[in-house]
């Protein structure tokens, strides 16, 4: 499939550019995406909550009151998660939430939503997206010339760059990612993809 190749403006240079069926036009797999982005989320969890269980709880060991012939239920420990002050029963204790997932398997999630955002002709390939200054009314007026200043939007860049990154950071709809470590989730998170036009290539290398 072939797709025009924009400038920063949003005026067609006239120019195409061929999509490789293999990567923007397959049928999707609904669950690959699901895994992956499960995977993304699942990674980012640092895994550092906890509370006090009763073998962490700082108090006494002795034992608070006898065994037997007082009318009440035998206690040992006045940590005990019964009373006021003792451990946490059954709380959260630091986990990894890590998820590993087959290389493939990433690969046919990735493809599978790009094909959806191409068949929704949402992808804009852009010839370049180089600025002189880093402002952030650079990326507002990209948005606007592209008419999606009120989408989410992921702005896919061939190879770190400094300046697009640094413009868009105070914008909570907008997200900046390379070509190499695009994933599902940084896909379907956005409604509208703007890609360098390099950065079909990089694609083409990786997914193909």
């Amino acid at each position: 499939m072939k797709t025009s190749v924009y400038n920063k403006l949003g005026e067609d240079t006239g120019r195409k550019i061929e999509l490789n069926d293999l990567i923007f036009a397959i049928e999707p797999n609904d669950h690959a995406i699901y895994l992956d982005c499960k995977q993304y989320m699942a990674n980012k969890r640092q895994g550092t909550h906890a509370t006090l269980h009763r073998g962490l709880v700082s108090g006494s060991t002795r034992k608070i009151k006898r065994q037997k012939g007082t009318g009440t239920a035998r206690a040992g420990s006045i940590k005990n998660p019964l009373f006021r002050g003792g451990g946490t029963t059954f709380g959260p204790e630091p986990r990894l939430y890590h998820i590993k997932l087959n290389k493939k398997l990433k690969k046919l999630a990735r493809k599978s939503a790009l094909s959806y955002r191409a068949k929704e002709n949402k992808i804009f390939v852009v010839d370049n997206l180089l600025f002189d200054e880093i402002k952030t009314k650079n990326i507002i007026n990209l948005k606007n010339n592209f008419k999606i200043n009120d989408k989410k939007i992921t702005l896919v860049v061939a190879e770190s760059n400094k300046s697009v990154y640094l413009s868009s950071r105070n914008l909570k709809d907008v997200n900046v990612v390379t070509a190499s470590d695009l994933s599902a989730y940084d896909i379907m998170w956005a409604s509208v993809l703007v890609m360098e036009e390099k950065s079909i290539d990089v694609f083409e290398n990786n997914l193909a």
